[in-house]
């Protein structure tokens, strides 16, 4: 075989970098993409009435005893019967009645492997302390706008997320204790943000109505708002220069406000029990509400990712309600230090009230340019975790975050049929 020219050999050679460069170029760009999981199916085997609960129980600022990272580590895998037990759930409906839906897991082998528990030293205790970087969004043009706007407020002082146009997902430490329903959700309410509306006699002043007509109670808040910020019409203009500095003040000082919505039911998996699922029950430290009427706000859908640590920024971020700062949005975002298969520990400064906020991250979708906000976990909130089974208590920010498994489920609530929820 005779040499080789240059010229045949510069273009394999260029060829080989701009090969090289792309697939380093993929590698990157699959890091900042939502994977594509294929999820197994929920399905219900029996639903069965129960009594009706006794909506005895007392919301607990602080929980403890729960079985951390470190503990589980210790503890014997699930089989699939312990599984199926842990994601039947109840049903509680605004009418008082209760059922129990035993369900059945299909394809769970089918699903890509979950990675194992990633460790790591750091720890750093819950509560603010320090420098408090957190962020009040009180600011009315940006707390009734997306993402801030899927943030919602629930009745018993927890705080929730839309994920869907009237499905909200929260703690399930909110409606009930483990043993049983807070007093309060037999008439569980939700709150919307909506704009704080100045409204004198005659509803004049900033962000008053006028005659009345131009907003009703199931008009879209965004919409609303931008009629209110351009003027509107009638009596508030050319009322006097008098009324200016008293509406500017009005509409700087004015906090958001809520608009409540009754839950039509509420549902919550059998692993959050007492006695159900002995040192696992923090993994299912969730609820979703379904409410009554759909408030007309973009809702934020959910996402699994198999760590967030290994995200290039490694970051996650929620809004909710702390108890400190009555009448805000309080938002906030912060790296994490430890995650497992079910659960996250992260830096996160909250306050009680923020339990039940929906975590998120910001990835592209796959083939696409757009950047989309989803929610892989929920914030369980500040809990005295048995490290190593033995009893030793520390405290951390403990998030619960969404497996395959538990994406199925939350999706098959929301949809009331699996076959829509194959794909995370």
């Amino acid at each position: 075989m005779g040499p080789i020219t240059l010229c045949v050999l510069l273009p394999v050679t260029v060829l080989a970098v701009v090969v090289a460069i792309a697939a380093e170029g993929n590698a990157v760009d699959d890091e900042y993409t939502w994977p594509q999981w294929k999820v197994p199916l929920v399905k219900t085997r029996r639903t069965v009435p129960l009594s009706s609960p006794n909506f005895s129980a007392h919301p607990q600022p602080e929980l403890s005893g729960t079985c951390g990272i470190e503990c589980q580590r210790r503890l014997p895998a699930s089989s699939l019967g312990d599984l199926e037990q842990f994601l039947s759930y109840e049903t509680v409906y605004e009418n008082g009645t209760r059922t129990y839906t035993s369900v059945s897991v299909q394809g769970l082998n089918e699903v890509t492997a979950w990675p194992g528990n990633i460790s790591s030293s750091s720890r750093h205790k819950r509560e603010v302390y320090g420098t408090d970087t957190r962020f009040s969004i009180s600011d009315k043009q940006f707390s009734t706008k997306y993402p801030f706007s899927t943030s919602v407020k629930i009745s018993t002082g927890c705080s929730g997320v839309l994920v869907s146009p009237k499905h909200v997902l929260t703690a399930a430490h909110c409606v009930h204790d483990g043993k049983d329903y807070l007093d309060g959700v037999q008439k569980l309410r939700v709150g919307i943000l909506k704009e704080k509306s100045r409204r004198g006699k005659g509803g004049k002043g900033r962000g008053g109505r006028g005659k009345g007509k131009r907003r009703k109670g199931d008009k879209d808040e965004e919409e609303v708002e931008e009629k209110e910020d351009n003027g509107g019409k009638g009596d508030r203009k050319g009322k006097g220069k008098g009324r200016k500095s008293r509406s500017r003040r009005s509409a700087e000082s004015g906090k958001p406000s809520f608009r409540w919505t009754g839950v039509k039911k509420t549902q919550v998996p059998k692993g959050w029990f007492k006695g159900v699922s002995d040192g696992l029950a923090a993994d299912y430290d969730y609820a979703v509400l379904e409410l009554k009427k759909a408030p007309k706000v973009k809702h934020m859908d959910l996402g699994v990712i198999p760590s967030v640590k290994k995200l290039p920024a490694g970051r996650i971020h929620f809004s909710g309600f702390d108890d400190d700062r009555p009448g805000n949005l309080v938002y906030r975002f912060c790296s994490v230090s430890e995650e497992s298969n079910d659960l996250l520990y992260q830096y996160c400064d909250a306050k009680p009230g923020s339990s039940g906020s929906g975590i998120y991250i910001r990835l592209k979708e796959p083939g696409k340019k757009k950047w989309t906000r989803k929610i892989i976990g929920v914030f369980s909130g500040h809990q005295w975790v048995d490290v190593n089974g033995n009893g030793m208590q520390q405290d951390y920010n403990v998030a619960v975050r969404i497996t395959p498994l538990k994406y199925a489920q939350i999706c098959y609530w929301v949809h009331g049929d699996s076959s829509e929820c194959q794909v995370a």
